[in-house]
């Protein structure tokens, strides 16, 4: 695998045209509308995170805080193919958890993207459940959640 170092930092509404595009790229059959991206780039609480290099953005990531701040959810990570197996998602991810900073995290995926699935197993996330026709196109969606070590959250 080659490694690119890509320089992530916050997204912001100015963003919203080449997030679209990642999107569409990205998940052709499930790219969210225009409306849930300009909420996820703009509502207060989302951890929203991009990845540039060579002044395009390749990478999105975000997450929020639910349950009280147990649990972080992802909500979306995708990077652009031509720059995936490059080590910038793990970018994206390790930045958007400190980030987020909750003893649990969760997200969901697709159970055929086997590529996403080992770099969430990687970050130690474990299947818990299934949803089941969550796509648009009817397929599944494994739900993966990884636990931390809680003594460092002061949470009983």
């Amino acid at each position: 695998m080659l490694t690119k170092t890509a320089i992530i930092e916050t997204a912001s509404w100015r963003d919203l045209n080449a997030l679209r595009h990642l999107e569409q790229v990205c998940f052709p059959l499930d790219s969210w509308p225009l409306l849930d991206l300009i909420g996820v780039l703009t509502f207060p609480g989302v951890v929203r995170l991009k990845a540039v290099l060579d002044d395009t953005m390749v990478g999105f990531i975000a997450g929020d805080i639910r349950d009280g701040r147990k649990l972080g959810w992802i909500t979306t990570l995708a990077v652009l193919p031509e720059y995936q197996r490059h080590g910038i998602g793990s970018q994206l991810l390790e930045e958007c958890e400190k980030l987020i900073n909750t003893p649990v995290y969760r997200l969901n995926v697709r159970v055929s993207n086997h590529a996403a699935i080992r770099l969430y197993q990687r970050f130690g996330y474990q299947q818990t459940s299934i949803w089941h026709g969550y796509y648009r196109d009817g397929e599944d969606a494994f739900i993966l959640e990884k636990k931390v070590d809680r003594r460092e959250y002061n949470i009983e």
